[in-house]
């Protein structure tokens, strides 16, 4: 791995999107586990929780798989964010985890949690074909 570093001021502007990211993430995961722990009963008005007709059972049960997936995503972004700040505490942030190079600034202020750079990635989704 190379011994290049980001700059200081570069680190700390990282280091804030990454704790907006992960604040707007923790707010969205308990926005929806409250959605899903209340589940379609609560939501369509219908105290019985039970579906009336079967197109609305199968409706039902897409909405709540719909809000595990959310959830489950937003657990990952989460994970992959708090890898991020930690990188900016070991001062490796911004490096491609598989060639060292620098990660393209670009790249980093779609996806500031990325850990390789774009020709990686590609190699990596390749292999996955």
């Amino acid at each position: 791995m190379s011994e290049k570093r980001l700059p200081k001021d570069k680190l700390k502007y990282y280091e804030d999107i990454l704790k907006r990211e992960v604040d707007n993430s923790q707010k969205l995961i308990a926005q929806l586990s409250e959605v899903y722990k209340k589940g379609s009963k609560d939501s369509s008005g219908d105290l019985s929780g039970y579906a009336f007709h079967q197109a609305d059972l199968g409706s039902d049960t897409h909405e709540q798989e719909k809000t595990a997936y959310l959830l489950e995503t937003e657990y990952q972004k989460v994970k992959l964010i708090s890898a991020a700040l930690q990188r900016i505490a070991d001062k490796t942030f911004g490096l491609c985890e598989m060639c060292g190079c620098y990660i393209e600034e670009n790249r980093l202020n779609i996806i500031p949690y990325a850990r390789v750079c774009i020709a990686c990635k590609t190699k990596e989704e390749k292999k996955k074909r």
